[in-house]
């Protein structure tokens, strides 16, 4: 237990800078509004899968035609602008939906926050409920207003229930919820020791081989699995050690390191 608890401290310490990395984080940064950041962040989470470059290169050119003012350009959008804003399987109706659902949204609850809120509660353990209320109710204004929901709006809206571990949705919660030099804390309702690890390829693999889960299929069981365990070394904030492990895995795949494991 103290040897993991060394090796991942020492891995949040080399690896939990914003310099130097290609995270959609360092874009995020730029900006200093908070309606901004909370719109950006969302959207940066909803097509954070792929390609880093293609993340990359398409969250800039959004920033470049909002003139860096994303909640200005989602507040005021209408069906007659052009997306700019595309990727990977996602379509362009998917993508001016989107933004048309985000429009309805802020109109009625002027921030995300405000409307996530109503699906939080201090009694549960996790954000686990909260996310699937959250998911469940877009979903359901999306249907009430689009029709059925294409397979593209469906992946920007998971459910934990339905077995998804909800990478991208716990990656926001996280840029939101969290504080320090790469979280915002701008949602201050929900304490950080309820957040659930947002897992990808490389938190699962590291993961493992830390010892801090057996599973070997990426879903929300694992995401808890993983938090629990890191939960022995930070109880308030166990989601800290996310953006640390998830860039050291990347680092050591293609060099060498100095952490052994």
């Amino acid at each position: 237990m103290n040897r993991l608890k060394t090796k991942l401290e020492k891995i949040y310490s080399e690896y939990s800078k914003l310099e130097n990395t290609s995270d959609p984080l360092h874009l995020i940064h730029q900006l200093k509004d908070k309606k901004d950041i909370e719109v950006f962040a969302f959207l940066s989470s909803i097509i954070a899968y792929g390609s880093i470059v293609q993340i990359n290169k398409g969250l800039s050119e959004f920033l470049k035609a909002s003139n860096h003012k994303p909640y200005k350009y989602i507040f005021t959008f209408s069906e007659k602008n052009k997306i700019n804003l595309k990727h990977r399987f996602y379509s362009e109706r998917d993508m001016k939906n989107l933004f048309m659902l985000l429009k309805k949204i802020l109109n009625e609850y002027d921030t995300i926050g405000n409307y996530f809120r109503q699906f939080y509660s201090d009694e549960h353990y996790t954000v686990k409920k909260s996310v699937s209320g959250f998911s469940n109710s877009l979903l359901s204004i999306y249907e009430n207003n689009f029709g059925e929901a294409s397979q593209g709006i469906k992946f920007m809206f998971p459910i934990p229930e339905k077995g998804s571990a909800c990478k991208r949705m716990n990656l926001f919660l996280r840029w939101m919820v969290r504080k320090d030099n790469l979280d915002f804390g701008l949602w201050e309702f929900i304490p950080p020791k309820k957040l659930i690890i947002p897992v990808d390829t490389h938190i699962a693999k590291i993961s493992y081989e830390l010892g801090l889960t057996e599973r070997k299929v990426i879903n929300w069981k694992m995401a808890e699995e993983i938090t629990d365990n890191l939960r022995k070394f930070d109880k308030d904030d166990p989601v800290r050690f996310d953006y640390a492990l998830c860039h050291f895995d990347m680092i050591k795949e293609n060099s060498d390191y100095s952490i052994k494991i």
